[in-house]
C-alpha cells in the first residue's frame, strides 16, 4: 500500500528509512509545542488551547503536504511569526488575539487563492538555481546555529555570540551544552559508520544521557532558571480547552479595528510567511536533490496548497501562521523522500495530543545535535554554486542570502537581499538578460517592504 501510494521505489527507499525519518523531523520539532504555548499565552491565550491547536493545525498540514504532494516536509507554526503576532501585532500594536488570528486567517484565504493561480509556483521558479543552491547553504548554517543555541553552547556576549562557559553553572546550563557537544560527536560518528536512524538515535541517545546526569545528581533542575526535569510526566491533556480558541477568529469586533492598520497586519504575515516558506521548500528540496534541472520542485504547487490549507486551519483552530518547517531538513538528512515520512511526523503530531507532556519534555540540548549536523550536510550544496570570476554576478548574491540568514535570524531576509543583490548587480553589470521579470517585481516589493515595515 505505501509503495503505490508514496512510490517507494522510484524515489530509492524504504518503509523503514522513511518512517525513520518521520520520527526524526519530529523529534527536531516536539520543541514547538513547548514553545508555541509559551509565546502565544504572552497574547492572553490558554496555553492548553494553544497546545492542542498546535498539533491538530501541525497534523492538518502535515497530512496535506503527505497525501497532496508527496514531499517530505512538515509543518507547524512558525517561529518568528507567532513571537510577531503576540508581542507585536497583540503587544505593541493593541490587538486582541483574536483580531491577529483573523488576520492569519485572512493570510490562509489569500495563499490559497495565490496557489491556485499558480503565483506563488511562479515565484518559487523565477528564483536563479544559484539562490536556490544559497538558500539551502543558508538554511543549514541557520538551523546549526538555532542548535547551538539550544543547546545553550552559542549564548549572548560582548561580541553579541559566544561560546558558553562550560563550568559557570555546570549543573545546569555547563551539562546541558556539553551532552549537547557529546551528541554531535555521537551523531556524526554514527553517521559516517552508516548506522541507520543515526539522528534519531543522537536525539535519544542525548535524552538518554541527561536522564542519567539527572539520576546521579550531575544535572540539577532549577525551574526559576528554566532547567527542568528531564523526565516526562503522564498527565493526560485537558481537550476541553480548545473550546476557549476554537472558531475565536470571527468574533472580532471591526469598530474597534483600524482598517489601514489591519491590512498592514495581514500583510506582514502574508510577507513572511511566503519566503519563509519557499524558502524553507527551495532549501530542503535542494538537499533531497528534487529539484529538476531548470531548478523547478515538481511538486511544488500541492505543496504550497498544503501550507495555505494548514494556515488557515491553524487560524480556526487558534495557532498562529503554520507553515513548512525548516527542521524538515532533519528528516530529509535522515533519509526521507516521500510523503510516508511526512505521514510519519503527521501521526506524531496527533499521538502527541494524547502525549504531550511525554513529547514535551525532550529538551532543546537533546534535540540541538540533530539540528547541527544537518546543517552540516545542507551545507554541502555549496559546492553547486560556482565562484569563479564569469559567474560573480551569481555567485556574490549567493553569498549575500547565505550570510544573511544566521546573521539576520531569518530565512525571508537571506532570500529578501539575495533577490535585491541580484538583480541590482547583473542589471548594473550589463546581464539583465539573466533576469526573470518576476525578479524585478520581487526587488521592489522586498525594497517597499523595507521602507514601509
Amino acid at each position: 500500500m505505501f509503495q503505490k501510494l508514496f512510490k517507494l521505489k522510484e524515489n530509492n527507499t524504504t518503509v523503514k528509512t522513511e518512517i525513520a525519518a518521520g520520527v526524526t523531523t519530529f523529534m527536531t520539532m516536539a520543541y514547538i509545542l513547548a514553545v508555541n504555548p509559551s509565546v502565544l499565552s504572552a497574547a492572553g491565550m490558554d496555553s492548553t488551547a494553544v497546545l492542542l491547536a498546535t498539533c491538530l493545525a501541525s497534523f492538518i498540514g502535515t497530512l496535506c503536504m503527505a497525501l497532496m504532494a508527496n514531499l517530505p516536509f512538515a509543518l507547524s507554526a512558525g517561529m518568528g511569526l507567532n513571537a510577531y503576532m503576540a508581542y507585536t501585532v497583540c503587544g505593541t500594536m493593541g490587538y486582541s488575539w483574536h483580531v491577529a488570528l483573523l488576520a492569519v486567517f485572512i493570510e490562509g484565504m489569500v495563499f490559497i487563492v495565490l496557489s491556485l493561480t499558480r503565483v506563488r509556483e511562479a515565484i518559487f521558479d523565477s528564483i536563479p538555481l544559484s539562490l536556490k543552491k544559497a538558500v539551502s547553504v543558508g538554511i543549514g548554517i541557520f538551523i546549526a546555529f538555532i542548535g547551538l543555541q539550544n543547546a545553550g553552547l552559542a549564548v549572548d556576549g560582548a561580541t553579541l555570540v559566544e561560546l558558553v562557559s562550560f563550568r559557570e553553572h555546570f549543573t545546569t546550563s555547563g551539562i546541558c551544552a556539553l551532552l549537547a557537544v557529546i551528541g554531535t560527536l555521537t551523531t556524526a560518528v554514527l553517521y559516517v559508520k552508516k548506522v541507520p536512524g543515526s539522528i534519531l538515535i543522537g536525539i535519544f541517545g542525548t535524552w538518554a544521557l541527561g536522564m542519567i546526569c539527572q539520576l546521579i545528581g550531575i544535572y540539577v533542575p532549577d525551574p526559576d532558571a528554566g532547567y527542568y526535569t528531564l523526565f516526562p510526566s503522564f498527565e493526560m491533556t485537558d481537550f476541553t480547552k480548545l473550546g476557549k480558541t476554537f472558531g475565536k477568529c470571527f468574533s472580532v469586533d471591526f469598530d474597534k479595528v483600524g482598517i489601514f492598520n489591519f491590512i498592514v497586519v495581514i500583510f506582514s504575515f502574508l510577507f513572511v510567511d511566503l519566503f519563509d516558506t519557499l524558502g524553507t521548500l527551495i532549501g530542503v528540496a535542494a538537499k533531497a536533490d528534487m529539484l529538476d534541472e531548470e531548478g523547478k520542485l515538481p511538486n511544488i504547487k500541492p505543496a504550497l496548497m498544503a501550507d495555505a490549507v494548514a494556515t488557515t486551519a491553524g487560524a480556526v483552530l487558534g495557532t498562529s501562521t503554520t507553515t513548512t518547517f525548516v527542521e524538515s531538513a532533519a528528516g530529509v538528512g535522515s533519509g526521507g523522500r516521500t510523503g510516508l515520512t511526512a505521514l510519519t511526523t503527521a501521526v506524531m503530531f496527533l499521538a502527541s495530543m494524547l502525549f504531550a507532556p511525554i513529547f514535551v519534555a525532550i529538551p532543546a540540548f537533546a534535540t540541538a545535535p540533530a539540528l547541527i549536523f544537518v546543517g552540516f550536510l545542507m551545507f554541502g550544496t555549496i559546492t553547486d554554486i560556482k565562484f569563479d570570476e564569469d559567474s560573480y554576478t551569481s555567485a556574490i548574491p549567493a553569498y549575500l542570502c547565505v550570510i544573511a540568514m544566521p546573521l539576520f535570524y531569518s530565512i525571508s531576509e537571506g532570500i529578501s537581499l539575495g533577490v535585491i543583490s541580484y538583480v541590482i548587480i547583473n542589471l548594473l553589470c550589463g546581464k539583465s538578460k539573466k533576469i526573470n521579470p518576476i525578479m524585478y517585481v520581487l526587488t521592489v516589493l522586498f525594497i517597499l517592504k523595507y521602507i514601509f515595515l
